[in-house]
């Protein structure tokens, strides 16, 4: 390995825009995040049949329901066609590369890798379903006090602990260089 290769942590040797020191556990979480999240889907909706049952009670702030959600977060840009799931399919497919090539590129850390492959993967689960169904299926719904929250499941999860990881990991950078005079 030459001097500064990303392997070594230094910064990638041209031509290593696609695979760098973290993809590897990026790559992984992303696979598992998308495969758990596939999994549960399609239990829910083949062994549970959540469809039949309308809402199931679980707590008194959760309830279980099958939404296809044709839109984004909040259902914003509905898209009930088909072709339309697919212009959403490849925006998420687009955003997936380019947040792979930032992990391959200019990871950082494992908090990093981790974060993007959370995030990576739940668009992957979400894409899959826009394909497979016409739509995300979303099956976990919050409330309190009369107030119901969107509708989500497992791959909005993982995209929002994502986010969460991606500020959390450039809080502490900042902190960091500033602590170093940086």
């Amino acid at each position: 390995m030459s001097e500064g290769s990303a392997e070594q942590g230094g910064a990638p040797r041209k031509g290593d825009w696609l695979w760098g020191r973290w993809s590897a556990l990026g790559l992984g979480v992303a696979l598992a995040t998308a495969g758990i999240d596939q999994a549960h889907k399609w239990w829910m909706l083949l062994v549970y049949r959540i469809a039949e049952k309308g809402r199931v009670y679980v707590t008194p702030f959760l309830d279980l329901i099958f939404v296809k959600n044709t839109g984004v977060s909040y259902s914003m840009l509905d898209q009930s066609s088909y072709s339309g799931q697919l212009l959403l399919t490849a925006f998420a497919l687009l955003t997936t590369l380019g947040l792979w090539v930032w992990l391959a590129h200019s990871g950082t850390g494992r908090l990093m890798a981790w974060s993007l492959g959370l995030i990576m993967g739940g668009a992957i689960g979400n894409a899959i379903d826009r394909v497979l169904i016409g739509g995300v299926a979303d099956f976990f719904s919050l409330h309190a006090f009369g107030f119901y929250w969107y509708v989500f499941n497992i791959a909005d999860v993982a995209i929002v602990a994502g986010v969460v990881g991606l500020l959390y990991d450039s809080f502490i950078a900042s902190r960091n260089a500033a602590a170093n005079g940086g």
